[in-house]
């Protein structure tokens, strides 16, 4: 199974046609996506096997879990549950750790993990009698928890370039094949448009804000392929092609979280590229992002068509009347707050993890979730989870400063911290990805030394 990935921009056509098929063939058979997703779990978990993990076949595994979970989510029905994605990610990262252990530096993550247990005591006793206490705790800490899991993986991790354009590779790939579910199974955008809120239909029927998050990804990992893979002409139009197409899909979702994400960690990744290269090759980076800029222009031009200016309005915070909103936030400002007051009001342990939800409605009579990771983070942890947030901020940034060869360290960081503050953890990819900025990018032919492991 290593051959995958030999003879790159052959395999890459391949599987860009296989994801294409998928995405298709779901939309006709909606019972295929428990297959689907079934079979990836099984073809992984071989590979893991058969492979020993000797080349990170779990990052790749844990990867392709990632950008695919709310694809899986959407196409899976009751049958796959809600937290299956995580599940699977940590399962696949908890063997990548049982073949290739960990770094002995990898200690603030091991700290980290430790951090949240008191709040999960402290649940059992805050949370009311009515609530399933196991239910409430699995769904607010297995974002964290899959987040220290893969960092313990990854923090300090040698891996080649070629083996992080393989995992960019593995991130985009199920996003092609939401990416056609979404264009034959939604409708006309122009028959279900009402407003400039966040559009479900055009999302597939699931919840926008994770589509579109996902969608970024795809954007994301196609804005890398075309910088880094070029040369090729047949390649760099297809991917040019796609990112358009998945531009598209995740602007008419209406949902500017996933959005605004992807172009900025894109613009960070391309600044840092930029720097990184010889001043020869700059000409040839500088033609890419004149043909990205238009293609995108082009994009939003259509989008903007498509959507009768609705879409225009949306990103300037317009109603559909055109009248300024006052809340950028859609509300979510009032929320936050709420969870910082819980925090000052509670400073030591917190409210109990879970909790928030019903914190809020005794005091201020609103059932809602903020969706941010950091103030629910403060305020069901306390100063355990302050100092969690302390070790996730810093413990990156600390190790960049001798590890400067990740190229995409600020795009990975980036979407960890811009999701968390608008989509909190229900999903896998800002906890996988916050990991990805831990590896230790080296070039092929260093790549020759043993790995330091402790015990299993």
């Amino acid at each position: 199974m290593l051959k995958l990935f030999k003879n790159h921009n052959k395999r890459y056509l391949q599987f860009i046609a296989l994801h294409i098929a998928i995405g298709f063939a779901i939309y006709l058979f909606r019972f295929l996506g428990l297959f689907y997703f079934l079979g990836s779990i099984v073809f992984f978990t071989l590979w893991i096997f058969q492979s020993g993990n000797k080349q990170n076949q779990a990052l790749l595994a844990a990867a392709y879990m990632t950008s695919g979970e709310v694809f899986f989510r959407m196409t899976g029905g009751s049958l796959i549950p809600w937290e299956a994605g995580k599940y699977s990610v940590i399962c696949f990262i908890l063997l990548g750790l049982f073949f290739s252990g960990t770094s002995r530096r990898s200690a603030p993550y091991w700290l980290y993990l430790l951090l949240l247990i008191p709040g999960v005591l402290y649940a059992a006793e805050t949370l009311n009698f009515d609530t399933n206490v196991r239910k409430a705790v699995i769904f607010n800490l297995s974002g964290p928890f899959c987040l220290g899991i893969a960092a313990l993986y990854c923090f300090d991790r040698r891996i080649t370039r070629q083996q992080i354009h393989n995992i960019v590779w593995c991130l985009l790939m199920p996003v092609i094949a939401m990416g056609i579910y979404l264009f034959f199974f939604t409708p006309d955008t122009r028959d279900v448009l009402n407003g400039t809120q966040s559009n479900f239909a055009l999302s597939g029927g699931y919840g926008p804000n994770q589509v579109a998050t996902a969608l970024g990804i795809g954007m994301f990992s196609l804005v890398v392929q075309i910088f880094v893979n070029g040369k090729n002409k047949l390649i760099f139009s297809i991917n040019i092609g796609l990112l358009m197409f998945l531009a598209y899909r995740g602007i008419v979702t209406f949902s500017r979280g996933g959005v605004f994400t992807a172009a900025l960690i894109s613009i960070a990744f391309i600044v840092i590229y930029f720097q990184g290269v010889s001043s020869k090759k700059r000409n040839s980076i500088s033609f890419y992002m004149v043909i990205l800029g238009s293609a995108l222009a082009i994009t939003w031009l259509i989008t903007s068509v498509r959507t009768m200016g609705l879409i225009d309005l949306r990103y300037a915070n317009k109603d559909a009347a055109g009248r300024i909103k006052e809340d950028l936030s859609t509300g979510r400002q009032e929320l936050i707050t709420s969870e910082l007051t819980f925090f000052m009001n509670n400073p030591v342990m917190g409210i109990g993890v879970g909790k928030t939800r019903e914190y809020r409605e005794e005091k201020l009579d609103i059932l809602a979730a903020s969706h941010n990771e950091i103030s629910r983070l403060l305020s069901e942890h306390g100063v355990f989870g302050l100092i969690a947030l302390l070790i996730l901020f810093c413990t990156p940034l600390f190790y960049r400063i001798g590890n400067r060869k990740n190229y995409l360290f600020y795009s990975f960081f980036g979407f960890w911290f811009l999701t968390i503050n608008h989509s909190s953890m229900r999903v896998a990819a800002p906890a996988f990805i916050y990991a990805l900025a831990l590896l230790n990018v080296v070039d092929e032919k260093n790549d020759t030394l043993p790995r330091k492991q402790i015990s299993q």
